[in-house]
């Protein structure tokens, strides 16, 4: 590895927002141990029973907006900043669905699964801003129509901005993943795409993820300690 990379991929998962007080998903005790996918985040569940469907959702933005960003959030906002002073990008690739990267400063935040403070509308697709609870019978802000939903991506939906992700990896000369579960795809597989590439890969992790034997190097560790330590010693 470069002793000091110019071009960083990181993707961040659930577990850097864990300690922040925000609920992970496939962890024992995470949220999908505690309710069904199938009713909760599918097309077919909004379909077959919206009330209950808006309802967790509007539990989870409440949740989110009570939450604040932790220490490893801060840090990757300063790695961002540092390295755009050095002529440099990092670009910060999530799957969560928090703003908490955001409210810590970063300043380029790639959501891949969508943003839950955000709503999108069934019928003219237009994407708003969106704090409040959402209702069955709430009107889209752009055309009038009761057809809102959260703007994530749901368990058979495409997820967003591939084709930029895509791009910025192949750029990178170096790959962390942070607080990922390495089962959920297409994210568990950037890590063999950056290998590929020749590009050096870390994992910053809780524990090991479902694919740590791909990384070439790992930390373990509460993310709020492993991930300033680990862009320090990166001169970040």
């Amino acid at each position: 590895m470069a002793s000091q990379p110019r071009q960083i991929f990181i993707l961040t998962g659930a577990g850097i927002s864990a300690e922040s007080g925000l609920g992970t998903f496939r962890d024992r005790g995470g949220l999908w141990a505690r309710f069904d996918p199938l009713t909760l985040a599918t097309p077919e569940a909004f379909a077959a029973d919206p009330d209950t469907v808006l309802d967790f959702y509007n539990h989870r933005r409440r949740g989110v907006i009570a939450a604040a960003p932790n220490a490893a959030h801060a840090a990757l906002a300063r790695a961002e900043a540092g390295l755009a002073a050095r002529g440099g990008r990092l670009f910060l690739c999530t799957q969560n669905v928090d703003d908490l990267h955001e409210r810590a400063g970063s300043a380029a935040v790639v959501h891949m699964h969508g943003e839950l403070l955000k709503a999108r509308c069934t019928a003219c697709a237009a994407v708003s801003e969106r704090r409040a609870d959402i209702r069955r019978d709430d009107p889209c802000p752009h055309c009038g129509a009761a057809a809102l939903r959260p703007d994530v991506v749901w368990f058979g939906e495409m997820p967003k901005h591939l084709d930029r992700i895509d791009a910025a990896l192949a750029e990178s000369d170096l790959f962390v993943a942070v607080g990922t579960s390495g089962a959920v795809y297409p994210a568990a597989g950037y890590v063999r795409q950056a290998r590929a590439l020749g590009i050096p890969t870390c994992e910053l992790n809780l524990e090991p993820s479902d694919n740590a034997r791909i990384f070439d190097a790992a930390r373990y560790g509460p993310a709020s300690a492993i991930v300033p330590d680990y862009l320090s010693e990166l001169g970040l």
